[in-house]
């Protein structure tokens, strides 16, 4: 099908863009990479009346270093954050995760903040980004505001975002030399997770000393699996120890049921999931 008409604005700053936003009002929808909006354009599921393009901005594709957190821009294509090596050294979590992201033409054209913000709780990043304290930088008209990830996911498809502001960046904690794995199981390759489960552990003589652990499509939004993270502190990095701190990985989710799973199977997939996550960090 062919879109409905629309405005087209393309910004080369921010500022430009939460102007554009401002005067677009409620019709206005903004375009990262677009594989969420084109679809749902080409259905005419939405008619927005001007499509703000943030392809323009180019510090929105930034990959950088401060501090003790990496800062990635929101623009920043899947393919360059799975490959940065920055990212790679100081949050392998999120590279590894990224890396099963759809297809190679997908993770060339999606953006980690326009997956983030379209807040799908099928998605992988979300998981990722809740267990490793992720901060997420917004602009608006009053100037940028920082909020934590246990506060940006409010509910399906819902984030913190506010009317006429936009995510301009996404930063991570430095997880430099923990062990880490993002476990995904999907019924055909390149398919959205019907359960997977993002794991970081800091392991000292052969026992967890730290975990953290995210659930991705246990809920309507993503959960961090604290249960399992309590039970996993302080045990010696076995088999049977992981299998029974894996018992706490349903938790304070509300698994859904789809034409792809019923709940219950939902649950049993993150308790093997997580199990197998974890003991796939820890080696």
């Amino acid at each position: 099908m062919i879109p409905a008409k629309f405005d087209y604005v393309r910004p080369s700053t921010v500022e430009e863009a939460v102007s554009a936003l401002q005067q677009g009002g409620d019709d206005a929808k903004i375009l990262a990479g677009g594989q969420s909006l084109l679809p749902v354009l080409r259905l005419r599921l939405a008619a927005p009346s001007v499509v703000i393009d943030l392809g323009g901005i180019a510090e929105l594709r930034q990959i950088s270093e401060d501090g003790d957190r990496i800062a990635i821009g929101a623009m920043a294509p899947h393919h360059d954050v799975m490959r940065d090596d920055l990212v790679k050294q100081h949050v392998t979590l999120l590279s590894q995760a990224t890396a099963t992201v759809a297809d190679p033409q997908v993770r060339h054209r999606g953006t980690l903040g326009g997956a983030l913000a379209h807040a799908d709780p099928a998605g992988d990043l979300g998981a990722v980004a809740l267990a490793l304290d992720a901060e997420f930088v917004i602009a608006g008209s009053s100037g940028t505001r920082t909020v934590p990830a246990t506060e940006f996911f409010v509910d399906y498809f819902t984030t913190a975002i506010g009317e006429g502001e936009i995510l301009t960046q996404v930063r991570f904690p430095k997880y430099t030399g923990w062990s880490t794995h993002y476990e995904k199981f999907n019924r055909t390759a390149q398919a959205w997770s019907m359960v997977a489960v993002a794991a970081a552990l800091r392991v000292e003589g052969g026992s967890v000393a730290e975990a953290r652990i995210g659930l991705t499509n246990m809920g309507t939004t993503p959960i961090r699996a604290t249960g399992v993270e309590q039970a996993l502190v302080g045990q010696p990095a076995t088999a049977d120890s992981v299998r029974a701190a894996a018992e706490h990985a349903t938790e304070g989710t509300a698994a859904p049921s789809d034409a792809d799973a019923a709940a219950d199977y939902r649950e049993h997939l993150a308790k093997v999931l997580t199990g197998r996550a974890v003991l796939a960090a820890a080696g």
